[in-house]
């Protein structure tokens, strides 16, 4: 059964562009359930209870609308930072696809983080967005092993899925790339592991990749990732490891972080795959005025 939340806003003014140039944030939903075993969401400030179940915004359509109609200044909607916006639920109600409709409408450009294939689904409403405003597609893979995906990420689609869906969208032309965070000290920072995922990207046509080696841990996400690594990882004793590491630090870079980001560079710069974050917000805004329209020198 599908359950409604209140919402009084949907559509917020971000506090900083320089995160994918996003100038807003909308969250349509609460709570994801990918169960992946890293999330920061789950972290206590983000006062999220029962973070695994997903609930949708009463009134999301109506509010959203409303929301845009009242912004004066157009820009680019950043939407996935909280919650999967192709969660299961959205094949059915379709509250994302509606509400990209609603961007499309009132001319605005779309940002989008997932990790489902689901977001295909909406290609036809992305291609007629970008032909006014900036189009982005971030899809999350963090690790070129199918089993380790399944392991960390254990209700979500397979990283093998997702070079799939990269593929797709870029042959409709769509800029789409990879978010290649968190990476996971000791289970994911290998050079084995970031060239694979480089190489796997510039087969599915990717335009770029941002990279972040390491990751976070706070109050009770930090519980929650020990939790799964005993479990998940028996004998490794990669909690204590963790411990020892890092102690009560929040940001956990991996300790080969320095190496990894030669490799990651290196490859991605063989591939002519971009991975500077200025770069990226150049490139999918390029042809694009300030206020997000299509330059009438690019008609």
């Amino acid at each position: 059964m599908i359950e409604y939340i209140p919402a009084k806003t949907i559509v917020t003014k971000t506090k900083d562009s320089r995160w994918f140039g996003l100038d807003y944030n909308m969250n349509i939903y609460k709570g994801c359930c990918h169960g992946c075993i890293y999330c920061d969401s789950r972290s206590d400030c983000y006062q999220i209870d029962e973070f695994d179940r997903v609930r949708a915004k009463e009134n999301a359509l109506t509010i959203i609308r409303d929301d845009l109609r009242r912004k004066v200044k157009k820009g680019v909607v950043g939407t996935g930072s909280m919650s999967d916006p192709y969660n299961p639920l959205e094949k059915e109600l379709n509250l994302t696809r509606h509400s990209l409709e609603l961007i499309d409408a009132f001319g605005f450009g779309i940002a989008i983080a997932t990790k489902s294939p689901l977001l295909f689904r909406d290609a036809d409403i992305l291609e007629s967005i970008q032909e006014h405003s900036p189009v982005l597609c971030k899809v999350t893979v963090t690790t070129i092993d199918d089993d380790l995906a399944a392991k960390v990420e254990p209700h979500a689609p397979s990283s093998s899925a997702r070079l799939d869906l990269i593929s797709d969208l870029s042959s409709r032309g769509i800029f789409t790339g990879i978010l290649l965070m968190p990476v996971l000290p000791f289970l994911e920072d290998n050079a084995e592991n970031i060239s694979g995922i480089v190489k796997a990207a510039h087969e599915a046509g990717a335009k770029f990749i941002y990279a972040e080696f390491g990751m976070t841990l706070r109050g009770r996400q930090k519980e929650w990732y020990f939790s799964r690594l005993e479990q998940l990882f028996p004998g490794e004793n990669l909690a204590l490891r963790y411990g020892r590491t890092y102690k009560n630090n929040y940001i956990c870079p991996s300790p080969r972080a320095k190496t990894l980001w030669n490799v990651f560079a290196g490859e991605c710069e063989r591939y002519g795959i971009l991975y500077k974050m200025k770069d990226i917000i150049c490139a999918y805004q390029r042809g694009y005025e300030e206020n997000g329209q299509l330059s009438l020198f690019e008609l």
